[in-house]
């Protein structure tokens, strides 16, 4: 797997990549590295383990509880809850450490381990680094000091974390949405029964579909990653507005009554504009990524409201967000981070903000969502290329000058090199499709010449 820590905690293939031995190992590793940081001085420690539906979810479980009762932790089994529901009941619970089985809105067959720390907040790079760098150390041989009798952890069922997290998300709500007809899709995932629960106690009329997981059917076909059984539903019901999660749902996605998509960026213009009039928007400032479309930014820029751009991921604008005082921060892709109610992307406290604002203003979905206009955003992946020199290519940067000097001031182009993969991603924002399309063509052949 080459690197286990990506930047979302450990991803892949479950029982290929990611194997009990591996997720008992790493869970091991995480116990002695905390308390080596001194995280369990003084006092018994205590982990919050939850996880997503998925089959796989199962057994990974049951090794994560294994090797943190092995290394003298505590464990509270919370069972299929969101990953935002896992981290706040690991702050509210003071835990010192959580950890969440999902790989969010990846197929069904892929799994995942995140780890929190106290708080619930996500654990430091350096933490990661000397939990993975451990886990290898006793991986090769060296022996584990281990306790025995009752310096062993205790196991135990909290079956009260779903009413504690839902209470939660009602007890922030700036005002109920008594009167909104809405339709929720569950993906099949970890918000099965926490969101439609959270959104009828705020008084809506909630329908729901994609919510009934099997353990096989997460993220297939539904969610926030496939819109198209959420539009018909929303336009066959009649309702007000539709919210989609993914499978650990700690994004959201929307739809207004319509049928019509509401993305990230459009959600997080709303809830700037709603957060700013109760005087909840800390500094007048929003945090964003490089990825988020021109549009929001000038939408932001229109209504007062400074925009700082991080790189691509929620850490990062997490980071920033908590280094800086910022209130609000999140992703085109619907990663919203509320800091002063979640310590993560909350898909389903993201979908009640946003619903409460519809019923406060008594405005549409798709009226709100106009306060900013998407412009046409083109992607094209450039293979088998030497992304290291993306930034000291000079003839990659005349390309870059003449592609801006076309735009003018109604585009944008961000040459981005993958995380992952051999290949240059080109994206390219522009006032219509076709220039946009033209344009990031110019430059993908730009990449392929110069960097191939």
């Amino acid at each position: 797997m080459g690197r286990l820590f990506g930047t979302d905690g450990v991803r892949g293939v479950a029982n290929a990549d990611l194997t009990a031995e591996l997720a008992l190992g790493l869970s091991v590793a995480a116990a002695h590295v905390l308390a080596e940081a001194g995280t369990f001085e003084g006092h018994r420690p205590t982990a919050v383990v939850g996880r997503d539906p998925r089959a796989s979810g199962e057994f990974l479980e049951a090794a994560v509880v294994a090797g943190l009762a092995s290394a003298g932790v505590d464990v509270l089994r919370v069972g299929v809850l969101p990953t935002p529901a896992v981290a706040y009941l690991t702050g509210v619970l003071g835990a010192d450490l959580g950890v969440m089985l999902s790989a969010s809105h990846n197929a069904m067959p892929d799994n995942g381990i995140k780890f929190f720390a106290r708080g619930g907040h996500k654990l430091a790079d350096e933490l990661e680094d000397r939990i993975e760098a451990i886990y290898e150390e006793h991986r090769t041989g060296a022996p584990w000091e281990r306790p025995t009798g009752a310096g062993v952890g205790r196991v135990k069922v909290f079956d009260e974390g779903l009413d504690r997290y839902v209470a939660h998300l009602i007890g922030v709500l700036p005002n109920r949405l008594d009167g909104l007809k809405i339709v929720l899709d569950e993906a099949h995932g970890a918000a099965a029964r926490v969101s439609p629960e959270a959104f009828a106690r705020a008084g809506a009329e909630v329908v729901t579909i994609g919510a009934e997981p099997d353990g096989l059917n997460i993220n297939e076909g539904c969610g926030s990653t496939h819109l198209e059984l959420l539009r018909a539903a929303v336009v066959e019901h009649g309702a007000d507005l539709g919210i989609a999660h993914d499978g650990d749902a700690d994004r959201c996605l929307a739809v207004d009554h319509t049928g019509e998509e509401v993305d990230g960026d459009q959600i997080l213009a709303v809830l700037a504009l709603a957060m700013r009039e109760r005087g909840a928007l800390r500094k007048e400032t929003v945090v964003a990524t490089v990825m988020s479309n021109l549009g929001f930014n000038l939408a932001m820029e229109s209504e007062g409201v400074a925009l700082v751009r991080t790189a691509v991921g929620d850490r990062y604008v997490l980071e920033s967000m908590k280094e800086n005082g910022y209130a609000l921060g999140g992703e085109q892709s619907g990663h919203v981070i509320i800091l002063d109610h979640a310590t993560t992307g909350d898909g389903t406290l993201t979908g009640l903000m946003l619903a409460a604002r519809v019923a406060q203003t008594g405005r549409s979905l798709k009226e709100l969502a106009g306060v900013m206009r998407r412009l046409p955003q083109v992607l094209i992946n450039v293979p088998d290329v030497d992304k290291s020199r993306v930034a000291t290519s000079a003839e990659l940067a005349g390309a870059v000058v003449e592609a801006e000097r076309q735009l003018g001031a109604t585009g944008r182009v961000l040459l981005r090199p993958s995380g992952t993969e051999p290949l240059v991603r080109v994206m390219v924002e522009a006032a219509d499709i076709e220039q946009a399309r033209s344009v990031a063509e110019q430059l993908a052949d730009a990449v392929k010449s110069s960097l191939g």
